[in-house]
C-alpha cells in the first residue's frame, strides 16, 4: 500500500469519490437495499441486487438492469447477484422494474467500479535532447513515415502574446517548421492523431474538429463531436479515435461518421483520473499525459485501468524557465528506434526517452 501511495501523490491530485453520492430513486414504492451495498467493487466482486417493498405490495416479478442492459429477471422479490468482471470501470446504474397488481414501478440507484491493478512506476532514460519551438503550445504530437506532426493551440507564448493554433510538420531534429496551417483566431487547437493519411484535430470549446489530408495538409473534412463536450487528447488504434474531454472518460469514436462506439473510465486503483490529456497509442496501451501532472500514465483501453506510471518530473528542471512553461504535454512513439518522444507546452526543448521497468 505504501507504493500505491506513493504512486498516487506522483501521478494525479487524487481526488477520492466515496458513495455517498449516489443517485437515490424518488419512487417511494420499491427501492434497491442499499444496505447490502459496499462503498467500493472491484472486477473480482459480485454485487447482491434486492428491492425492498416497504408498503407490502404483492410483487409478481422484477427485471434487473445495469447500464441499461438486462441482467435477469426473477420472480417475487427473490435476490440477484451479479458479477462484475465484464463491466467497464466507473458508475453502473442500477434499475429495477418491479411489476406488481398489474402495474409497474422503477427503482434506481448505482455503485461506483474501481481498479484492483497497482500500477508500476517505470524508469526512464533520456537518449537525446533536441530543441522545440517556445511558441508551440503543444496540445498533440505523433510520428507518421518518419515525421514528427505536432497539433498547437493558442496559449500565451513566451513573449506573454497569445499564438496562433495550428498544424505542424517539424524537423524534430533542429525543431524547425517546416509545413504548417493556422486555425482562425477563435478556434483553439487541441490533440490529433494520424489514420488512414489523414490527420485528425480537435479544438477545446467549438465542438468541432477536422480532416486533413496528411501531405498536403488540405482540409478534406469538419466534423461535429458526439455532444456537447471539450476536445482535449486524440489518439488512434488503426482502426478507431480515442478521445479526451477533460473528465475521467475516453470515448471511442468512429473515424467516418465521428458517432460514439463505446467509451473508457480511467481509474487508478480506488481513484478516478480526471484531467486525461494528450494521448499516445503504444504497443496496445494507452499513454496519457495528465494536465499539470509531470506523469505519464499507462491505461489499459479495454478497462480504464492505469497499469503503469512514468514519473517526468525531473524534465521540467532541464528546460528554460519561460512565460507558461509549467505544462507537460506531448507524446510521440517513434516505431522504428522504439523510443517514446516528450515535450511541453512553450517547451525549448524535447526529450527522447526510452522507458523500462
Amino acid at each position: 500500500m505504501k507504493n500505491y501511495n506513493f504512486l498516487s501523490i506522483i501521478l494525479l491530485g487524487i481526488v477520492f469519490i466515496s458513495c455517498g453520492d449516489k443517485k437515490i430513486n424518488d419512487n417511494t414504492l420499491f427501492n434497491f437495499d442499499e444496505s447490502k451495498f459496499k462503498a467500493q467493487y472491484q472486477f473480482q466482486d459480485a454485487v447482491e441486487l434486492s428491492v425492498l417493498n416497504p408498503n407490502s405490495k404483492t410483487v409478481d416479478s422484477i427485471i434487473y438492469l445495469v447500464n441499461d442492459k438486462k441482467i435477469g429477471t426473477i420472480k417475487g422479490t427473490e435476490k440477484i447477484n451479479f458479477e462484475l468482471k465484464n463491466q467497464k470501470l466507473g458508475y453502473q446504474n442500477l434499475k429495477a422494474i418491479v411489476y406488481y397488481n398489474g402495474e409497474n414501478a422503477q427503482a434506481t440507484a448505482r455503485i461506483e467500479l474501481v481498479s484492483s491493478v497497482v500500477p508500476k512506476l517505470l524508469k526512464y532514460k533520456i537518449v537525446n535532447t533536441f530543441p522545440h519551438d517556445t511558441k508551440a503550445y503543444t496540445q498533440g504530437l505523433e510520428f507518421y513515415r518518419d515525421t514528427l506532426y505536432e497539433g498547437t493551440g493558442n496559449g500565451e507564448g513566451p513573449s506573454g502574446k497569445r499564438g496562433i493554433s495550428s498544424l505542424r510538420k517539424t524537423d524534430y531534429k533542429t525543431g524547425n517548421v517546416y509545413k504548417k496551417v493556422e486555425l482562425a483566431e477563435q478556434f483553439f487547437g487541441e490533440g490529433i492523431t494520424i489514420l488512414n493519411n489523414k490527420v485528425y484535430q480537435l479544438t477545446y470549446k467549438n465542438n468541432e474538429g477536422y480532416v486533413y489530408n496528411a501531405d498536403t495538409f488540405k482540409k478534406e473534412k469538419t466534423f461535429q463531436y458526439p455532444k456537447q463536450m471539450q476536445g482535449w487528447g486524440l489518439t488512434s488504434d488503426g482502426k478507431v479515435l480515442y478521445m479526451t474531454d477533460s473528465s475521467e472518460t475516453i470515448h471511442l469514436l468512429d473515424p467516418e461518421t465521428f458517432k460514439e462506439l463505446d467509451h473508457i473510465n480511467v481509474y487508478s486503483l480506488i481513484n478516478k483520473i480526471e484531467a486525461v490529456n494528450e494521448l499516445e497509442w503504444i504497443d496496445g496501451k494507452i499513454y496519457g499525459n495528465v494536465y499539470l501532472k509531470n506523469a505519464i500514465a499507462i491505461i489499459n483501453p479495454k478497462t480504464g485501468a492505469v497499469e503503469g506510471i512514468i514519473n517526468l518530473a525531473e524534465l521540467e528542471k532541464k528546460i528554460t524557465k519561460l512565460e507558461d512553461t509549467n505544462v507537460l504535454n506531448g507524446i510521440a512513439y517513434n516505431p522504428k528506434t522504439k523510443t517514446i518522444f516528450v515535450t511541453g507546452k512553450n517547451w525549448d526543448k524535447m526529450f527522447e526517452i526510452k522507458v523500462s521497468e
